[in-house]
């Protein structure tokens, strides 16, 4: 299975697939939208259970928050949510760490490498949605191992109240006037957004999808200017002065920019000059779950309409957006806050192979030569 031919269509195209004209509809009462609802064994066998354990989904993530609240009003199910903050690394930790016990999460939201990691040490357990047939073939694991979520861009947030000049290119990071200022979010060698950052800065320093090593020695050089911040990027860090520069996901910076306002002045823009990196994340059912069948119907709402269309309200592109832009079923007052869609044409994904190499190479240079 390959990750690098998908291709996501420019906004402005998926636009004219549907959107022109088309009034903002309420969100759906009831998941799927047109589709059918979840199998009624399925609803009845997960509120009987009455629980699901998920693991680091940070409320102010892709819009975590509001679809972790409507699952639970919706199903009447009790969602313990651990480690809001953790990596991606941690959450199949936890998986192994946890196993058998009632505690252990019953699925996890991981960057693809993870996702690879997770099929091959046997921690998932293959399910297919109900909407499998309209997510592109290119997001998800041909077995139903894993499958992606909703993908975005590596991006830069800056605080105008501290950072005057906004930094349109990875070059700019180098400006002296950057000094101590530079946050990713968490250790590239564990987190995949701090990775795709890594992998990022590599396609605008001489490096490939096949060579992610100039992008170690970018940040190696930002942390010797003394520019690299040791913090993890975070939104109260980008308000609150500490971190001003966050190097981030698309959807993760327009969100800081959202709920800033009226206490900062944020700008998020993707890095000029050099190719946009993008990158999904996967959803997987945990092979042992304790609460397989909350796990499921979790699955479900997240892939219905309405679970999709939470995601895009986060900023975030669902998987099955193309679909969704094909149906009219995207609120035009929530399509005209997205980005404009230059930056998002053509965009590449790395394949498997490529984030196996990459992750290897991360994991060996990051230390010696970052320190961070």
């Amino acid at each position: 299975m390959s990750i690098s031919s998908f291709r996501p269509r420019g906004r402005r195209d998926m636009m004219k697939l549907g959107l022109a004209g088309l009034a903002a509809p309420a969100l759906l009462a009831l998941p799927g939208g047109a589709e059918a609802a979840p199998a009624a064994s399925l609803v009845s066998a997960a509120k009987k259970g009455g629980k699901l354990n998920v693991i680091a989904l940070p409320r102010d993530w892709a819009n975590y928050g509001e679809m972790l609240d409507t699952f639970a009003k919706l199903y009447g199910i009790k969602i313990d949510s651990a480690n809001p903050d953790g990596s991606s690394a941690q959450e199949l930790q936890a998986l192994r760490t946890l196993k058998g016990q009632a505690r252990c999460p019953d699925a996890v939201d991981v960057g693809p490498a993870f996702a690879l990691i997770g099929k091959k040490d046997g921690l998932f357990q293959p399910y297919k949605v109900s909407t499998w047939n309209s997510i592109p073939a290119d997001m998800k694991d041909a077995g139903g191992a894993w499958v992606g979520d909703y993908f975005g861009l590596v991006s830069f947030a800056a605080n105008r109240s501290v950072v005057k000049n906004m930094p349109a290119s990875w070059a700019d990071l180098k400006k002296p006037e950057y000094k101590g200022m530079i946050a990713l979010n968490g250790n590239p060698v564990g987190a995949a957004a701090a990775f795709a950052a890594v992998f990022a800065a590599a396609l605008a320093n001489g490096g490939s999808y096949d060579n992610i090593e100039p992008g170690v020695h970018f940040f190696g050089e930002l942390a010797k200017l003394g520019n690299l911040n040791p913090a993890k990027a975070t939104p109260a860090g980008l308000v609150g002065g500490q971190t001003p520069i966050t190097i981030d996901w698309d959807y993760l910076s327009l969100g800081y920019r959202q709920t800033a306002k009226g206490k900062a002045d944020v700008t998020v823009g993707i890095p000029q000059g050099s190719p946009s990196y993008g990158s999904f994340y996967c959803q997987g059912i945990t092979k042992w779950a304790p609460n397989t069948a909350a796990a499921k119907l979790w699955m479900e709402f997240m892939y219905s309409d309405q679970g999709q269309l939470i995601f895009l309200k986060g900023f975030a592109h669902p998987a099955r957006y193309a679909d969704l832009v094909k149906r009219g079923v995207v609120p035009a007052a929530l399509a005209a806050e997205l980005p404009p869609a230059a930056a998002y044409e053509g965009v590449k994904f790395a394949s498997q192979d490529q984030l196996s190499k990459g992750q290897k190479v991360v994991a060996d240079l990051w230390p010696k030569l970052v320190k961070i």
